[in-house]
């Protein structure tokens, strides 16, 4: 009996050269609408859907392959007789080989269409012909998509046949793309809807790249991007370096978002500098060369090894700068020819090129089996802050304690993040008790702690953080206020004649 092979296909790369080899090993070629142009005009002998099935195609092509003389000769068991008894009782010859890949859903929504260009992207007969070959891999070959067409090829012609192995891992491949398929099409619905929190969430991840090893060498790991949206590195072009790993990752994600925020200050320049997803210094400045200068002196040691990320362009001097100190990763819109030339002296520095990072609605943290999901943190809106104590921050101290709060909101809670003309001088990170962050950023800051401004992340349990602010020379404090004890906190804020400005939200980040 001559074998047969449906192929229909929206992607026709190799399409032609695939079913002319197909043809040439004595297949009888099967095929739709646009498919069957195309191999026609290539001179690949071809019949018609239609003329299995002696029905038209119906319906501005909705209906063309949804018919048992299709669906049948993909399903028949050939290893059961009974099956085999009716394909011959309904004159429907068996398909063996089903090459199908399916109407450019997710390109089409990339573009933003109309919702009735969209949904006629929706393929029902594609979606449906894959599903059926692959539930019947013992009989029938499934071909997803064109990277499969050479290596098929080669076990026809070496073999005669292509193995049950190779079926079963294309049936596979074809499951995963009709599982795609449907999750980008309900993702595009649920976009249409208000609820952001639906009863079940489906999300596509795909493999980036794989990655050396995870947070410690033992450990394996990968990064996964979610399909159709913006990413960590979406629009990033890697200009050196070795590969990027799981820590620097996580770390570069701290740097952009962070980043993102101080420009929204409208200051020319903003540099941030990142170690194990904190910040270690962070400044807006004139120049970008200025801003990382002064980012860097807000903890010159822990910048070691750090992430960098600058909002500008990275000239020859500050390439210089940076390539001073050992950097794991720097993340820029561009870089001059003799930045590139000089940072090239330093081939375990990642030089990135990228420009502004996307804003997330959600955020997700993971959990042991699952996700906690939230809508992403951002700052408020100022109009309802308001000054709590006798002394009121001045214009300058202002904008500082707004610079400290937008870095507070990135920092590892307990945070407290001391700022002095428009840079970081001391953080403190990730401690269990409010007073020991208040102590290791004034131990950070050093002399530079008098005149600063200090924020934290949660308002003061008790009095003694802003204790140990005032008595290191800190002059003004912006916090969430909320606690029982507000009062007493800001009483000894006024016993030191320090200003405070109660905001009214929390921004923990654990």
């Amino acid at each position: 009996m001559k074998r047969r092979a449906l192929v229909s296909v929206s992607d026709k790369r190799g399409v032609a050269a695939f079913a002319r080899k197909l043809s040439g090993m004595g297949f009888e070629i099967i095929s739709t609408g646009g498919t069957a142009k195309a191999l026609e005009e290539s001179r690949v002998p071809v019949i018609g859907v239609s003329e299995v099935t002696g029905a038209p195609e119906m319906l501005d092509g909705r209906v063309k392959t949804l018919h048992p003389k299709i669906h049948g000769g993909i399903l028949a068991d050939l290893e059961n007789p009974d099956h085999v008894t009716q394909l011959v009782d309904h004159d429907i010859g068996p398909i063996d080989l089903v090459c199908i890949n399916l109407y450019p859903f997710e390109e089409t929504v990339a573009s933003n269409p109309s919702e009735k260009e969209a949904i006629e992207q929706i393929d029902v007969g594609g979606p449906a012909m894959l599903r059926a070959a692959a539930k019947n891999f013992k009989s029938v070959t499934v071909v997803p998509s064109p990277e499969f067409y050479n290596e098929i090829l080669s076990e026809l012609e070496n073999e005669g046949q292509v193995s049950e192995e190779t079926r079963r891992r294309l049936a596979l491949a074809a499951f995963r793309r009709t599982a795609e398929y449907d999750t980008a099409i309900s993702t595009w619905l649920d976009g249409s809807q208000e609820d952001a929190f639906p009863e079940r969430r489906v999300v596509r991840y795909k493999k980036a790249s794989s990655l050396r090893y995870g947070e410690n060498p033992h450990q394996e790991a990968s990064y996964y991007a979610e399909e159709g949206r913006e990413h960590l590195l979406s629009g990033v072009e890697k200009l050196q370096g070795k590969e990027i790993s799981f820590n620097n990752l996580y770390d570069l994600d701290a740097a952009r978002r962070l980043l993102a925020d101080l420009t929204d200050l409208e200051a020319p320049a903003a540099a941030v500098i990142v170690k194990h997803a904190n910040p270690c210094g962070a400044a807006v400045g004139g120049t970008v060369a200025e801003a990382y200068s002064k980012a860097f002196a807000s903890d010159p040691l822990s910048a070691f090894g750090g992430i960098v990320a600058v909002s500008g362009e990275v000239d020859d001097g500050l390439a210089e700068e940076i390539s001073g100190v050992f950097t794991e990763v720097l993340v820029a819109p561009g870089y001059t020819p003799g930045a590139r030339e000089i940072l090239a002296a330093k081939p375990n520095t990642r030089v990135l090129q990228g420009g502004a990072i996307a804003r997330e609605e959600l955020s997700a943290k993971t959990v042991t089996g699952g996700i906690l999901l939230q809508r992403a943190d951002g700052v408020e809106d100022t109009s309802g802050y308001r000054v709590v104590t006798g002394k009121h921050p001045s214009p300058g101290q202002m904008g500082d304690l707004l610079f400290a709060w937008r870095v507070a909101r990135t920092v590892k809670s307990n945070a407290i993040v001391l700022v002095k003309d428009g840079a970081t001088v001391g953080v403190g990170a990730g401690q269990m008790s409010r007073v020991d962050s208040s102590e290791i950023a004034v131990k950070k800051a050093g002399e530079r702690a008098r005149g600063a401004v200090a924020a934290s992340d949660a308002f003061f349990p008790f009095a003694d953080g802003v204790e140990a602010l005032a008595e290191a020379g800190v002059e003004a404090v912006i916090q969430p206020g909320g606690s029982v004890r507000d009062e007493e906190v800001v009483e000894a804020a006024n016993r030191h004649g320090l200003a405070m400005v109660f905001t009214g939200r929390r921004h923990f980040n654990h």
